[in-house]
């Protein structure tokens, strides 16, 4: 799959990037990128809710009555739940929310992800943006020039850029990634996706390996 380099003004610079077949050409498996968005979506549950139960509330641990004799009803203590300020019953308690899924599976997802991507025509390179301070305003220009200004758009650059990151961060349908930790998720959430020059090199040299 060849995909022409854009420069920043959205206009082609003569190069061209040939993306592996094997890995932006696949065909995807549906149900192996809902696992991958699954297991993401369930890690990023901190499942810290938690509730006391009789045995942690504060109040004496004495009967309030004796057990007969009251004409009333029986009463434990006054931690009983039943009680404003008892403890709570069947309440929600701190708990992990992560799944389990093979290396392999993992990226059989992300694979079939970027095929779709390919299959839909929703991959822009463009050459290596270089910023020496973070400029918000110049970035939303080139995504204004690049025809991605109106979509939620995923950046892929090479390596942590710190002026890079900063310069997007504040643009509401932008978001970058490194190419390390690239996931199903991103991929399949963003509309579109812009790989840096460098990044999309990369891909080929690891499609070349494979």
């Amino acid at each position: 799959m060849t995909i022409e380099v854009l420069n920043t003004a959205g206009q082609k610079t003569g190069r061209t990037v040939e993306l592996p077949e094997d890995i932006f050409g696949a065909q995807p498996n549906d149900h192996v990128i809902y696992l991958a968005v699954k297991q993401y979506l369930a890690a990023q549950r901190q499942g810290t809710s938690k509730v006391k139960t009789r045995a942690e509330v504060q109040g004496a641990s004495r009967k309030l009555h004796k057990q007969k004799g009251t004409g009333g009803s029986r009463k434990g203590n006054i931690r009983n739940p039943l009680y404003k300020g008892g403890g709570t019953i069947f309440g929600p308690k701190p708990t992990t929310y992560d799944q389990k899924l093979n290396r392999k599976v993992k990226d059989l997802a992300k694979i079939g992800a970027l095929s779709y991507k390919a299959k839909d025509s929703a991959i822009v390179i463009v050459e290596d943006l270089k910023f020496e301070t973070p400029k918000t305003k110049a970035f939303a220009g080139v995504m204004q020039n690049l025809g991605i200004a109106d979509k939620k758009a995923l950046f892929v650059y090479p390596e942590l850029d710190t002026n890079f990151y900063l310069s997007l961060r504040n643009i509401p349908n932008a978001a970058a990634i490194e190419l390390a930790d690239i996931n199903t998720y991103d991929i399949v959430n963003a509309d579109v996706m812009v790989l840096t020059e460098t990044a999309a090199k990369i891909f080929t040299e690891e499609g070349t390996e494979a």
